[in-house]
């Protein structure tokens, strides 16, 4: 029973002997790890900070030249906008002066048309009808006399001109 003892704390001894090797292990790769790990955050920031303060002074240059053409696009839309209105109301006024003039060349056109039409009726009966009734009374006479008198022509058709069909 004793060498069972002694081989057990043997054994025992050898498992913390090899477990405070492994924890050197691994203590010592950590620290290495630690210290590329450094090297890498160093690195890291010697390349992104100056890049990152380049960007905020960039930034800090480019804002003011931002904020000004912001102002300009926005002042620019406002005076269109203004604009646009102005012809609306230009093209609008316009398009209703136009329709007036069209509406008052039609009712000028219509009363010249309803007087021309007056006058035809006026002339017709003022004088293309009493002329022809006293071309016919006159015809009528002729013909009367001639009667009377015994002579007899021959019979011309009577021609009655043109333009006094029509009117």
């Amino acid at each position: 029973m004793e060498n069972l003892l002694t081989i057990s704390i043997a054994v025992t001894s050898a498992a913390v002997v090899l477990q405070a090797c492994i924890l050197v292990a691994m203590y010592l790769a950590m620290r290495k790890s630690s210290q590329h790990f450094e090297a890498l955050a160093e690195e890291v920031k010697g390349k992104v900070l100056p890049t990152v303060d380049n960007a905020n002074t960039m930034l800090a240059e480019i804002r003011p030249k931002l904020d000004t053409i912001l102002t300009n696009v926005s002042d620019s839309s406002t005076v269109v906008r203004e604009q646009i209105q102005r012809i609306d109301a230009t093209l609008s006024d316009l398009v209703d002066r136009s329709r007036l003039q069209v509406i008052r060349a039609d009712e000028m056109l219509t009363r010249t048309l309803d007087k021309v039409e007056e006058t035809t009726d006026a002339v017709q009966k003022t004088v293309v009808s009493p002329v022809r009734q006293i071309s016919g009374l006159a015809h009528g006479l002729g013909v009367g006399i001639e009667a009377f008198l015994g002579k007899r022509r021959k019979r011309e058709p009577v021609r009655v001109p043109q333009d006094e069909m029509f009117i």
